[in-house]
């Protein structure tokens, strides 16, 4: 890259139009290689609520840091999960912890999600020079035109989303495809898992996000706006 301080540069837009041409498998496996060809130094976020990304940064790189954020309120199943795939994938995994007290920035209030998720985050990936994210345009009205790399101006690194023009079911034959493990909440309804006291079962036909906030009008946490 011949620029990494200008927000959205014509040759960072260059690469997410060329490779958003692609077939999404590909273009997801090509927006990673570019990454880590570029970026040797990349590190992944992920939310392991499905684990399609995990498992094409892992295939492109096994040695490849990636950052799950414990809020302290994730269910029992979320980290039971995570730690299972962490030992028998061989991850380098990093788990950030936030630095309040259970009793402050409670889940659900305002605030949490800041000192929770996005303040976590940003320590973690302090450093390097881009992240990879799960964002999908599916997810919210807010990721609608989420390119798959561009310039994180907030972060001061490049953002990559390999998913980014993934749907749901391009999601689901994935997993289905490659015989992938599922968050054992997914039998019970949970398709968007986030913290546990804010997240519900979603009924067939519903977005998937309407489980993460119900009775709110929140549909982000902070992390990707």
């Amino acid at each position: 890259m011949s620029d990494r301080t200008s927000p959205d540069t014509a040759e960072l837009r260059a690469v997410s139009r060329r490779l958003e041409a692609l077939p999404i498998r590909h273009a997801a496996a090509e927006s990673i290689a570019w990454a880590i060809g570029e970026f040797g130094d990349a590190v992944v976020a992920s939310s392991f609520q499905d684990v399609v990304l995990v498992d094409l940064v892992r295939k492109a790189k096994p040695d490849i840091e990636i950052v799950f954020l414990d809020t302290g309120y994730h269910f029992r199943e979320t980290l039971a999960f995570v730690e299972h795939l962490g030992k028998t994938w061989e991850l380098n995994l990093t788990v950030t912890h936030p630095e309040v007290a259970m009793d402050e920035y409670v889940c659900g209030r305002a605030g949490c999600c800041q000192k929770r998720k996005v303040e976590p985050l940003q320590k973690a990936i302090a450093g390097h020079s881009a992240w990879i994210t799960g964002l999908k345009r599916v997810d919210t009205p807010e990721r609608a035109d989420a390119p798959v790399v561009a310039w994180d101006a907030g972060r001061g690194m490049v953002k990559v989303n390999p998913l980014a023009t993934w749907t749901d079911d391009d999601i689901n034959d994935y997993l289905a495809e490659q015989a992938l493990p599922l968050h054992p909440l997914w039998y019970a309804g949970y398709v968007s898992i986030g913290c546990a006291p804010t997240t519900t079962p979603v009924a067939e036909g519903q977005n998937p996000r309407e489980g993460r906030w119900p009775g709110q009008d929140k549909t982000e946490c902070g992390l990707h706006i």
